[in-house]
């Protein structure tokens, strides 16, 4: 088996690597820190995720196995305070999460692998003796939230300065994708002289080479020209433009056609976050409001393999989100043969190849539902674009490149 070997302390050994991540739910960044801890252990590493937040009941299927362990603390403290301050909390979770690793936990580790929340990276340096860290931005914090008040600016100024301060401090600093490379530059300017290297998400083919199951009893029948959206029920996401791409679609079809389409809005959803309950309510009561409702099926929180099922069934993947940093979703849909009508901007530019793997469009609905129209008069489309897709996700998005790539960053951490 090839060993992830650590040189310099007179033999070698195994590298211990240790994942800091907020929340290990079921998100695009959850799923990269887990293919990115599977993909390190099959190198002979020891691996382990700590987070402020976990459950086995809403998560990758990957975390629930004894050789990929997950450790949470901190759970008890605040997500919010009375519905503010989330950044802070978050800040604050990850905070307490580094203390106890470094000074209550007893574990040893060489090199400590974070994201989304840089916070933890100066509490590091508590440890004995330094450790590499190695920091992955998936986008920088600050262009997450907005600012519409004099005092929400006032409150992120001190974070945002705190995040470019503590991103500096990791000794690597990894991009999802070029579009997110030069806004990083642009976001962070003292840090514009930091190299920054791009390590796209990879898709683990694996886990969608299985048998799928059929969607019996899911939609209603009769419907054969399935349109998809996956994404957490986030604002943020553009959900609406599915919708609304769905209502200006519906005026170019005839009754026959209009009654073989159908919409499936599935997307991650969790209880605890406001946002995720407020705009489900909000996407159903715009799909009655459209006249859709009998046109569209909500899920929330589905399983791997009822998105397995999804993808390998539906005609198309709709992408509806602006300005995205890289997407996992789009890989997963090309992979399954499904091909993806995306915004053209951010990711999807480097993902999605226009007119031969999806069709790349302005975020409006006239121009996503011209797009799902082609594939209602043209039978022929998915299959060629599915297999355009399949080809694609296999030249440049493979698990075996992206554990290479990553692989070779963490040894050189630590020679």
């Amino acid at each position: 088996m090839d060993m992830c070997e650590r040189h310099g302390s007179g033999r070698d050994r195994m590298v211990r690597v240790v994942f800091l991540h907020p929340d290990l739910g079921i998100g695009g960044a959850e799923r990269l820190v887990v293919d990115a801890a599977v993909a390190l252990r099959s190198r002979g590493c020891s691996v382990q995720i700590w987070t402020a937040h976990y459950d086995p009941q809403h998560c990758f299927s990957e975390t629930l196995s004894p050789d990929l362990p997950v450790v949470c603390v901190g759970d008890w403290l605040p997500t919010s305070v009375f519905g503010y301050f989330h950044a802070l909390c978050a800040y604050l979770r990850m905070i307490y999460v580094t203390l106890y690793l470094v000074l209550f936990s007893g574990e040893e580790f060489d090199v400590v692998f974070c994201d989304q929340v840089s916070a933890c990276i100066p509490f590091l340096r508590l440890t004995r003796r330094r450790k590499k860290v190695l920091f992955y931005c998936h986008f920088p914090d600050q262009l997450l939230t907005q600012r519409r008040s004099a005092l929400k600016r006032i409150y992120r100024g001190p974070i945002d300065w705190f995040e470019e301060l503590t991103t500096g401090m990791a000794d690597r600093i990894l991009v999802n994708s070029q579009f997110t490379a030069g806004v990083f530059k642009q976001t962070f300017p003292k840090l514009s002289e930091i190299q920054t290297n791009v390590l796209y998400p990879s898709l683990n083919s694996s886990a969608f080479d299985v048998e799928v199951e059929g969607l019996s009893g899911l939609l209603p029948e009769g419907r054969s020209l399935i349109f998809l959206s996956i994404n957490r029920y986030e604002r943020k996401k553009n959900l609406p433009l599915a919708l609304q791409a769905l209502a200006a679609l519906k005026e170019h079809l005839s009754v026959g056609e209009w009654e073989r389409v159908h919409l499936v809005m599935a997307g991650g959803y969790d209880e605890r976050v406001v946002e995720n309950v407020e705009h489900y309510e909000e996407l159903h009561l715009l799909a009655i409001s459209l006249g859709l409702d009998d046109h569209i099926t909500f899920l929330r929180s589905f399983s791997d393999k009822q998105k397995l099922s999804l993808l390998h069934s539906s005609t198309c993947v709709l992408y509806t989100p602006s300005n995205e940093h890289f997407g996992i979703v789009p890989i997963e849909a090309m992979y399954s043969r499904c091909p993806v009508i995306a915004v053209n901007s951010g990711g999807p530019l480097e993902s999605v190849a226009h007119d031969e793997t999806g069709f790349l469009c302005e975020p409006t609905p006239e121009c996503f539902s011209e797009a799902m129209r082609k594939f209602v008069t043209d039978p022929k489309l998915k299959q060629h674009m599915g297999q355009a897709g399949r080809e694609r996700v296999q030249q440049r998005f493979s698990l075996q490149a992206f554990t290479e790539e990553l692989y070779s960053h963490i040894t050189n951490l630590t020679q």
